[in-house]
């Protein structure tokens, strides 16, 4: 049987973002993933059709690679893509292919080119679906979203103290890239005593630090980590070094950290984790 996740349990938890494939071949990203084996990786947060495109299903891909690895998976489930009625039915669903673990968030809103042909659902909120799965005997994870482009970090811990009220046993954080935004943001969450999982996505190029804090919302990279990647001889290396630094505070300030490899690149995962 796989083990639970337990992250109230004391100990770092060390989580790989995984984006499931657009079309029904897995293996490819087993195997990718079957890399990974000798890490120190505790689990598996696997999206659900990121950035509002549609990819495979995040339950199947769940039991795939639990199947393979032995390693737990966590579910990401939406508001966005499914009523209450289904949203019920996934996770029982879950529960019935041993996934013990869900994070829970309102989903990437539809691009405005795509709201011709599809819709979102959004028929309870995040709050209900944090209910909904507590009930239904599942650890629950939400998303900590501050919001840096508009300064809503006050406003981002207000409503995870809600979701807590609702039943999440603990938070994943958007990507942080520098002292300044660890030690803000553990400060912010203190008084929640909530079990909280640092966001860390590795930079590849100045012009993907650029994209990432130009055009996608809830994540900020500082001036001067753009400034490095730009001047870097080798900007993955610097890259990776950014996230290492990531990942040595994070074991200071929270629970955990969640690794999100940008493009399927899990090569970097070993020179994040062991320094190779």
């Amino acid at each position: 049987m796989v083990p639970k996740i337990e992250i109230a349990a004391g100990k770092f938890v060390t989580l790989v973002e995984v984006v499931p494939p657009a079309g029904p071949d897995a293996e490819p990203l087993l195997d990718s993933l079957a890399e990974l084996d000798p890490l120190p990786v505790t689990g598996f947060s696997v999206a659900t059709n990121p950035v509002a495109k549609p990819r495979m299903s995040a339950m199947a891909l769940c039991a795939l690679i639990q199947q393979r690895t032995g390693r737990p998976a966590i579910l990401h489930c939406t508001t966005r893509d499914h009523n209450r009625l289904s949203l019920q039915g996934l996770l029982w669903g879950a529960q019935a292919l041993g996934i013990t673990t869900v994070l829970l968030t309102t989903g990437d809103f539809v691009a405005l080119a795509d709201r011709a042909t599809t819709t979102s659902v959004r028929d309870l909120d995040v709050f209900d679906l944090v209910a909904m799965a507590n009930q239904t005997d599942l650890q629950v994870g939400v998303v900590l979203d501050p919001h840096p482009e508009i300064d809503g970090l006050a406003h981002a811990v207000e409503r995870l103290g809600k979701k807590a009220a609702a039943g999440a046993a603990f938070a994943v954080t958007q990507p942080v890239y520098d002292s300044d935004q660890v030690e803000t943001l553990a400060a912010a969450v203190a008084p929640l005593a909530l079990p909280v999982i640092m966001g860390i996505l590795p930079l590849r190029t100045p012009r993907h630090a650029e994209f990432l804090h130009q055009k996608v919302a809830g994540i900020a990279v500082p001036e001067a980590v753009r400034a490095r990647m730009l001047l870097a001889q080798d900007p993955i290396v610097e890259g990776v070094s950014d996230a290492r630094e990531m990942l040595a505070l994070a074991r200071e300030h929270f629970a955990g950290a969640c690794l999100m490899p940008p493009f399927d690149h899990f090569e970097v995962m070993a020179e994040i984790l062991e320094g190779k």
